[in-house]
């Protein structure tokens, strides 16, 4: 039962509704209600309050309630305390003041995020074809296991039984070659590459792809080393514009680039090595980013199988393979930048929960991820042809290219069509596609092309929407 009570403070009459059965203590409802009036200016600076007994008296409440309400204004500066004089409303007009923002400007934002019906997202994963079942099967399996060790601080660089199995993963699916003291673990590609900036040093020079994969380039940015965008052809980047740049560290997708999904040859990969070896303290840093996923042929060797000077950093994720939400990735160092990361980040705790490591680690051993793959490979592969097919009546207008790995492709457009209207008429069917000029750095011209990515759609719904595409292009 709310209990309602008036107390007079000279001319103010205020009325406190206290709630004896509230979750909130009495205090804080007393605490909360003095404090919203003297922000509101209902009591005015050196207004006097009641004394502690009076007001007690008045509310039929313990003094202490009442002394714990104006402990906690005092403490915040809301009201001041006068020896033998009592309690009085502290100077807070003129500040600057917290104003709480209308519900409708969170709720009801005036510019709504678009609502679509198919979302092409080239960054998409298929959630329902994770393996639920074995994931609680292994994680119960972990915990049981250990009990006490499993909850201390673990390995900077990340557990090593996992770090093992890490490396034969790798040897076995990508053919590099790497020993565990190599390999350092983290939370998502991100966090990694802003430790290797740690790693390798200020007075560095970046180049990258052009078009790249812009969360790189503003990351190698916001660290304050200069980055130069190489022009790419159908190998991949450019090795004459590389030398030109004058960059001595390279940022490169060889196995897909992304975003336009060309595989590097080994002629290209032997050039870009060679100018890696042409001078001292060259790197490259190979995102192996999804590697796994090539419908033509077999996987394409990593990068860094062909290294033999220790030139090539690895990079891969287990955020694209098994989920988003797993921040799992690893990068494999060239053994003379081990020790240099140890002396520079060895003192940095793993940002990855150890439970997670042993989980995917029996993931890998109990090869649940070996089916996991072939079966996420068969899903996107019937996704992959579904939406090439659905898109044959654009042949004479555009042509398709990256289709042989990844989870997306690209729609190249030669029909007069500008990337605005061609994502625009796509809008207007409430399906969402991705403009190329995104991941161009600079002013670099490029044909009107579109990302079509296809993980996170059935194929029943890549059917329906290649039909609204077609219909909205063509017309």
């Amino acid at each position: 039962m709310t209990a309602l009570w008036v107390i007079y403070l000279y001319m103010n009459e205020l009325t406190i509704n206290l709630k004896p059965k509230s979750k909130m203590p009495l205090y804080e409802q007393i605490y909360r209600y003095i404090k919203e009036n003297i922000i509101a200016g209902k009591l005015p600076y050196k207004e006097k309050l009641p004394s502690t007994r009076q007001l007690s008296r008045y509310l039929e409440v313990s003094r202490s309630t009442v002394e714990l309400a104006y402990e906690q204004l005092l403490s915040e500066g809301y009201i001041e305390a006068e020896p033998y004089r009592g309690y009085y409303v502290a100077q807070i007009e003129g500040l600057y003041h917290f104003s709480k923002e209308r519900e409708s400007d969170h709720t009801h934002p005036e510019k709504c995020e678009e609502k679509y019906k198919y979302d092409f997202s080239p960054n998409g994963v298929d959630l329902n074809s994770f393996p639920y079942n074995a994931w609680r099967k292994l994680s119960k399996e972990v915990l049981l296991d250990d009990k006490v060790e499993l909850f201390r601080l673990g390995d900077p660089q990340g557990e090593l039984s996992f770090r093992e199995s890490i490396c034969k993963y790798l040897y076995q699916a990508r053919g590099v070659g790497c020993t565990p003291e190599q390999v350092v673990l983290g939370a998502g590609s991100d966090f990694l590459l802003m430790m290797l900036c740690a790693i390798i040093g200020r007075d560095r020079r970046f180049a990258v792809e052009n078009p790249t994969y812009k969360q790189a380039y503003r990351l190698f940015e916001s660290q304050s080393y200069p980055v130069v965008p190489i022009d790419m052809d159908r190998h991949g980047m450019k090795i004459d514009k590389l030398y030109e740049s004058d960059a001595d560290v390279a940022y490169v997708t060889p196995s897909h680039q992304y975003p336009t999904g060309v595989v590097m040859p080994i002629k290209r990969r032997l050039e870009l090595l060679k100018w890696a070896n042409d001078r001292d303290g060259r790197y490259i840093i190979e995102d192996d980013y999804d590697s796994e996923f090539r419908y033509k042929g077999k996987p394409i060797p990593a990068l860094q199988g062909y290294d033999q000077s220790g030139r090539v950093i690895y990079l891969g994720t287990f955020s694209k393979s098994i989920a988003p939400a797993i921040r799992m990735s690893y990068m494999v160092l060239p053994e003379e930048l081990v020790a240099v990361y140890r002396k520079k980040c060895g003192f940095i705790s793993s940002t990855v929960s150890k439970v997670d490591q042993l989980i995917v680690q029996s993931f890998i051993e109990n090869g649940y991820y070996d089916r996991h793959l072939n079966k996420t490979r068969a899903l996107y592969r019937g996704r992959h042809d579904m939406l090439i097919n659905g898109l044959r009546p654009l042949a004479g207008c555009c042509s398709i290219s990256g289709e042989n790995a990844g989870v997306h492709l690209l729609l190249t457009f030669e029909n007069g069509m500008t990337e605005d209207e061609i994502v625009e008429r796509a809008k207007n069917v409430r399906i969402r596609v991705y403009r190329m000029s995104d991941y161009v750095v600079g002013r670099k011209e490029w044909k009107a092309t579109v990302l079509l990515g296809y993980a996170n759609l059935t194929e029943e719904e890549i059917k329906e929407a290649c039909g609204m595409l077609c219909e909205a292009w063509l017309s």
